[in-house]
């Protein structure tokens, strides 16, 4: 919750008196937004901001899908986040996504007149929205939103969740050009390195058996290490990173020479793409520890 005066939460209960009659004095943006959504949360600072900027002149009322099911029912909520901006009693415009805050700011000003002064889009806020649609596997939404930001302002964080968002879009070629294009390269070594590892899993799925033929030779044979290992692979390009640590670690424990020590390769390898502090990662690492130590 905001500390804003200017930001509140409504209810099925609050949302006419706080909203509707707000609205016929000022503009209300109200934001549609669910516990689980993680562009939800990536948008929410950016509504904020946005909000406080024009001083008392715009409202932001808050809408918990989950705990308002009604107020999602009754204006015909589809998809999260999604943004209505109230004026005069009425829906007046809006829209689903996340979108730049330079986007909001051009749908709001028709309605409040002239914009207060825009600040520049900090590289952060935009990294942590794309970073929440990639999250989400939105990567068509990922590239729209970082390809004109690059094209004025080439950061290396931003080209790393491109080349992140190229790969997951199957634009492997274009992935690995972005990626080569970081200049700092040890300034973001840890961040390089998992993209790198993502963007290679993905190449060498290109190459397997479809799922369903790895898994009947796993139904007719468990300790099938290639179908294993494959699969795993499978697995990773797709992002199902806890079945493959499972697979991978499991192979590890029974057959650690295969293919030249893989399993254990692979599995330092999705380390890297995890990151050292996400929670499987830790989990696995000190499974892995367990068993060579």
């Amino acid at each position: 919750m905001s500390s804003s005066p200017h930001v509140f939460d409504v209810t099925e209960a609050t949302f006419d008196r706080y909203v509707l009659e707000n609205s016929f004095h000022k503009p209300v943006l109200v934001d549609f937004w669910a516990e689980w959504c993680a562009p939800c949360k990536a948008l929410m600072p950016v509504l904020a901001a946005i909000t406080d900027s024009y001083a008392g002149e715009l409202l932001l009322a808050k809408v918990d899908c989950d705990q308002q099911a009604g107020l999602s029912e009754r204006f015909g909520i589809r998809s999260l986040p999604t943004v209505v901006l109230f004026k005069d009693g009425q829906p007046v415009d809006g829209f689903a996504g996340i979108q730049p805050e330079s986007a909001i700011r051009a749908i709001l000003e028709p309605h409040l007149g002239a914009a207060p002064e825009a600040v520049a889009e900090p590289e952060a806020d935009l990294a942590t929205v794309a970073g929440a649609l990639l999250d989400e596997g939105q990567a068509a939404q990922a590239i729209a939103l970082l390809q004109p930001a690059i094209g004025e302002q080439p950061e290396d964080a931003l080209l790393i969740l491109l080349g992140r968002a190229l790969a997951m879009d199957g634009q492997l070629d274009a992935a690995g050009q972005v990626l080569d294009a970081v200049k700092d390269k040890e300034a973001h070594k840890a961040a390089l390195a998992g993209a790198r590892a993502h963007l290679a899993f993905l190449r060498q799925a290109v190459g397997m058996p479809p799922r369903g033929e790895l898994e009947q030779r796993l139904k007719q044979n468990a300790d099938d290490s290639e179908a294993t290992c494959q699969l795993a692979i499978v697995d990773l390009s797709q992002q199902r990173y806890e079945q493959a640590l499972d697979a991978l670690l499991g192979l590890f424990q029974r057959d650690r020479g295969y293919a030249d020590g893989s399993p254990h390769r692979t599995l330092l390898e999705v380390f890297n793409v995890l990151g050292s502090e996400h929670p499987l990662a830790i989990q696995y690492r000190r499974k892995l520890y367990q068993i060579l130590y």
